[in-house]
């Protein structure tokens, strides 16, 4: 028994420098987040803040603004998410089939998730900008059209290359998840189903995507997450602009936090997020369990 609790004793104090770093920079923070929600805040007076109860909450739900940024951010996810999945399973697909340069391609595919969302984001508005290489191409060299296409100038444009800069950084990632999948899948089955006649359809459908479920749902569920914390891409290629139109719950919540001041606000909106991410991964969850 001695022996028992100085074994637990030694546990705890290793455990306690993680479990203080946690508290302190995790659950505190998320602790005084909650609470901001329901007082309208204001930091040129912290010691004396006004209990408003939920009327942030109510502002953010009949915000026209939010409504547009929070759609925005569906048709984000509902299109990078699998987009990524399917580029980056065919990817992986492929790449478990070849015998030679396995390495290189997975390096090559790979290499686009470890640039920096920053840089990827300048290369694309420099490519897209009205004055850019995509219209300098079209107009000088291709002589598709005379006047050049303002890409980054309407709501839909602005987000299919957001979109399209996401899938295309994701397809790396989701590569490396699937592949690992892959190798796991036992042979014997691909052998027992050859006997029985299956084609390689036949085989992709009932004996591959079934073995690998569980990593398909761990990348639906990560994907979804990562879809709704879209920031530094629609921040950089487009500000938001037009008139915040392609805004989507990260950048306009940063908008009124550090443009406008209504910390309140914002935190009632990230938790407003938080709600719907966890009701969408109950809801994937399910439907995966469905399925089974």
């Amino acid at each position: 028994m001695q022996t028992s609790k100085k074994g637990k004793f030694q546990i705890g104090l290793l455990l306690l420098p993680g479990l203080l770093i946690f508290g302190i920079f995790t659950v505190y923070p998320i602790i005084k987040l909650f609470l901001m929600s329901f007082f309208e805040w204001d930091f040129g007076n912290i010691a004396d803040q006004k209990f408003i109860g939920l009327k942030n909450y109510r502002n953010v739900l009949s915000d026209r603004y939010f409504r547009i940024a929070f759609t925005n951010t569906i048709i984000y996810t509902f299109v990078t998410v699998p987009g990524q999945m399917i580029f980056g399973f065919l990817t992986a697909f492929l790449i478990n089939q070849i015998t030679r340069f396995k390495v290189g391609y997975r390096v090559l595919y790979y290499l686009p998730v470890i640039t920096s969302w920053v840089i990827a984001s300048l290369v694309f508005k420099y490519v897209f900008n009205t004055e850019g290489l995509l219209n300098y191409f079209l107009v000088h060299i291709l002589h598709v059209t005379s006047q050049n296409i303002r890409w980054l100038d309407t709501r839909w444009s602005g987000l299919w290359i957001a979109m399209f800069l996401g899938i295309w950084k994701g397809i790396g990632w989701n590569m490396v998840v699937f592949l690992a999948a892959l190798q796991t899948v036992p042979a014997d089955l691909y052998e027992a189903a050859a006997i029985d006649g299956a084609n390689a359809f036949k085989k992709l459908f009932n004996v591959t995507l079934p073995c690998i479920k569980g990593t398909i749902l761990f990348a639906l569920v990560m994907l979804t997450i990562g879809g709704f914390n879209v920031f530094t891409s629609v921040k950089m290629i487009t500000g938001g602009e037009p008139g915040h139109q392609t805004d989507v719950v990260l950048t306009w919540m940063y908008h009124k936090a550090f443009s406008t001041g209504a910390f309140g606000y914002s935190a009632a909106l990230s938790f407003i997020i938080t709600v719907v991410l966890a009701i969408m991964a109950i809801i994937q969850f399910r439907m995966m369990q469905q399925k089974d």
